[in-house]
């Protein structure tokens, strides 16, 4: 059967899943390095000191490794062979060479003159070895270890892969550790283990990781169940989360609440006035001085260092991410209409999210959600204490947080509380090895710590309380075993006088 898909070009067609399409979100990756960016055409990315364009991506499958040409453009890497260890001559040994920087028979000026002509980076590598005096001396290990170097110096690869929960918190971690409280991809992993985060949920989650947290748990739950996030300040920060490229489809059941309401809804005086009145004065402040949306603007800058998030002038894009009515950072460019059809669109995002809020509090007010995860920078305790009335008996709930100190004291008022079991609080140790033959070994560098986790699991105090008798029956036990049984006392035998 002869399929419709077929073309004559040079780009290949491959499923719909494994293609790179227009708009998709995608990660660039060059040795250990990562950057997320969303492909559109005729958009130059800069990515280690090399700027391009993505047009030739488009069409290929994830994975595919490019190469830089001139003028920017990107170009398939053909694989060759490469020559068997046979053909290669080495030393016995290293002492005998002398790291003066004679060795290197071609000069900066040289290598620029070829860069200038246009001579590929794999050519450029191959000269150096061949004018090299001391390549031929040194041992195996150490010629493949100056190729890789100079590979790594001249040779401008890029391999384009999916983002994924692992390959973005290893991105994040690397870049800017502190967009996401430090938080290392193995702690995230067991995070997603140990809240039982799976398909069909209903999640509450509280965390200021730049939305990688919540990224996280909607992969792994894969568009079914619904996720309540709850958010300090203006909005919810989701740059993160961006990054993942989720359908349409996953975000309908995400929705969101603020923090600062929380009390309110557990005291029963919650009601749709209040979030009626937050919209006018969010508006009132943006008028006043800005101050609001400057700061979510340069949060949302700063998260855009590190990966490409959707811009403001792709409206497109943004209504398929639904940030038009979800991000509060999102802007409508006023020279594009009026200032009364501003009015109108500004409104009518703050009915839809208000819509949202009240969707999120009727979901809160259930107060049977299925766990609860929390990742912020701040103080666990009094967060944890009022969430955890949300959560079903016999659920899991996990806390991160970068030091021990305040999860030792979320410990002890959780213990005096009561209503939860089988708490633990962990450390996850980490070390990358190397793996090649004959000299695998542990890397010499290695993180000095993830952060720690505080999990455990919610049981009903219900029945103890509202039954007295259970109550001082309970204590009368307790004061049978503490009491000290009676010294026995010896009988001494009769004595004949």
């Amino acid at each position: 059967m002869e399929s419709s898909v077929d073309q004559s070009g040079p780009q290949p067609q491959y499923p719909g899943n494994h293609c790179i399409r227009d708009g998709d979100f995608v990660v660039l990756k060059r040795e250990d390095v990562f950057k997320a960016v969303q492909v559109q055409r005729r958009k130059k990315v800069t990515f280690e000191k090399q700027w391009f364009y993505l047009d030739n991506i488009i069409g290929h499958s994830y994975g595919t490794t490019f190469e830089v040409t001139n003028g920017g453009s990107l170009q398939p890497k053909k694989k060759k062979e490469e020559p068997t260890s046979e053909t290669k001559e080495a030393g016995t040994d290293n002492r005998n060479i002398i790291d003066d920087g004679k060795s290197q028979k071609l000069t900066q000026d040289d290598i620029k003159a070829l860069k200038d002509k246009g001579i590929k980076g794999e050519e450029i590598v191959q000269q150096l070895i061949e004018n090299s005096t001391t390549f031929r001396d040194k041992t195996e290990f150490a010629q493949d270890k100056y190729i890789k170097k100079k590979k790594k110096k001249y040779e401008a690869m890029i391999t384009v892969v999916k983002p994924s929960t692992r390959i973005l918190s290893v991105m994040y971690y690397a870049r800017e550790p502190g967009k996401i409280n430090h938080m290392r991809y193995d702690t995230l992993a067991q995070m997603l283990t140990l809240g039982n985060i799976r398909a069909g949920n209903k999640m509450i989650v509280m965390e200021t990781c730049a939305g990688l947290v919540l990224g996280a748990m909607m992969e792994r739950m894969g568009g079914f169940g619904s996720i309540i996030q709850l958010y300090p300040g203006g909005g919810p920060v989701r740059a993160a989360t961006a990054c993942f490229g989720f359908p349409k489809s996953f975000l309908s059941g995400l929705y969101e609440f603020p923090l600062n309401k929380v009390d309110s809804l557990l005291n029963g005086t919650f009601s749709a006035e209040m979030l009626s009145s937050e919209p006018k004065d969010i508006a009132s402040v943006e008028e006043s001085n800005g101050t609001l949306e400057e700061k979510q603007t340069s949060e949302q800058e700063n998260e855009d260092s590190i990966a490409e998030a959707p811009e403001s002038n792709h409206p497109e894009e943004q209504e398929r991410m639904e940030i038009v009515s979800q991000d509060p950072d999102y802007k409508e460019p006023k020279e594009s209409g009026s200032k009364k059809d501003y009015i109108q669109e500004k409104q009518r995002r703050q009915e839809e999210q208000k819509k949202r809020h009240l969707e999120a509090a009727a979901l809160l007010s259930e107060r049977n959600a299925d766990g609860l995860i929390v990742a912020s920078r701040f103080h666990p305790t009094p967060l944890l204490l009022s969430l955890l009335d949300f959560v079903a008996p016999s659920r899991p709930f996990v806390v991160y947080c970068q030091y021990k100190e305040p999860l030792l004291e979320c410990y002890t008022k959780l213990r005096e509380r009561g209503g939860v079991i089988n708490l633990r609080l962990s450390e996850t140790w980490l070390r990358n090895y190397q793996v090649l033959p004959d000299r695998s070994h542990p890397k010499l560098l290695m993180s000095g710590g993830g952060g720690y986790l505080l999990s455990g699991f919610t049981v009903a105090m219900d029945n103890l309380k509202a039954d007295p008798s259970l109550k001082s029956s309970t204590s009368t036990l307790e004061s049978h075993k503490t009491e000290e049984p009676a010294a026995k006392k010896r009988k001494c035998p009769e004595s004949d006088s």
